[in-house]
């Protein structure tokens, strides 16, 4: 068990979502940065897509009411335990009573707590994941809330990890080849031109070339970026079509909306462009205010990036079980 000591709004229990029901209007929800949560699970020995906490709003509290292992990924928080700092992307075990803090992130908004055998809530739709929209998932489909107590999974097989820990290389910097840095601060993300492209004209070059914001008015569901208006070049009335995460619509007004973990299941307007899924957990990461440029990329190209990410995960978990197995022996 552990037992939720300090939060705000917004953190809640996600794994990699629902899909399979967005024709009947179920969004997939699932984490932001998935990231974080598969190489997290994949340290600790859990199944990729064991469910964890999100987090988003800071100062976070929790303490563990038994004897477990756990690691934080995703955005760099100045993680403590028991008010000593400890690594970020780092898998250690833990005593009960023991208690994790996470501060404001130095890099990233969203972490991740992943622990050994997954925060275990009923499973609706085969997902634990919260759907806030729906109010169902994850711990009663709501934020976690102080005094809240969640259970934990059984271990099926339990990896001993050293008081030290088993540490990982950030994603960011183990993955440089795969995701360049942003340059002058901005925010490459690669995607691939959608169905409605064309119906944009010159406006469609400019939606590639020009430096996008993402404004306030952004949430799981999208992200609304602020830059100079596209539109058709003549007026466009659609019928609702679906739409998946990762699709980059325009409204009337001009200014592209990114559809994202809690994406809307359908909608009406044009589609421009579909940020490629390897991509996805970049944006999650992204601050409000965050400058942004699309880079026009080729099924085959995003297909290497997905190859790459999946090498990574797999190493991490090959690796990690690695070196528990040795240093037991060793001990």
């Amino acid at each position: 068990m552990i037992e939720i000591i300090h939060t705000g709004p917004f953190n809640t229990v996600q794994d990699l979502g629902r899909p399979g029901f967005r024709n009947i209007g179920v969004t997939t929800s699932g984490a932001m940065d998935t990231l974080a949560l598969k190489v997290g699970n994949s340290l600790i020995g859990n199944d990729a897509g064991a469910a964890v906490l999100e987090i988003q709003t800071y100062p976070f509290k929790l303490r563990f009411s038994k004897p477990t292992a756990f690691v934080v990924t995703g955005a760099d928080c100045g993680a403590s335990l028991d008010g000593a700092a400890i690594q970020s992307c780092c898998a250690l075990p833990v005593q009960a009573g023991q208690v994790l803090e996470l501060g404001q992130p130095r890099t990233g908004t969203r972490a991740y707590i992943c622990v050994a055998g997954g925060i275990d809530v009923a499973t609706v739709m085969g997902s634990r994941s919260t759907s806030l929209r729906g109010a169902f998932g994850g711990n009663d489909g709501r934020f976690l809330a102080v005094g809240d107590t969640l259970r934990v999974d059984e271990v099926s097989e339990p990896l001993n990890f050293p008081a030290a820990g088993v540490a990982f290389v950030d994603p960011v910097y183990a993955l440089a080849d795969a995701f360049p840095a942003a340059e002058d601060g901005v925010l490459s993300v690669r995607a691939i031109p959608a169905g409605e492209h064309a119906l944009f004209g010159d406006d469609a070059e400019r939606f590639w070339s020009q430096t996008w914001k993402i404004s306030t008015q952004s949430d799981r569901t999208g992200y609304r970026l602020m830059g100079d208006a596209i539109k058709p070049t003549t007026p466009v009335e659609m019928r609702s079509h679906g739409v998946v995460s990762g699709v980059v619509q325009v409204p009337p007004s001009g200014e592209p909306i990114i559809q994202m973990a809690d994406a809307n299941t359908a909608g009406g307007y044009p589609k421009i462009a579909g940020v490629i899924e390897a991509d996805l957990w970049r944006l999650g990461q992204a601050r409000i205010g965050s400058r942004l440029r699309f880079v026009r990329v080729t099924h085959q190209q995003a297909a290497e990036v997905e190859k790459s990410v999946a090498a990574f995960i797999a190493d991490v978990r090959r690796t990690s079980r690695m070196v528990c197995q040795a240093l037991a022996v060793i001990n």
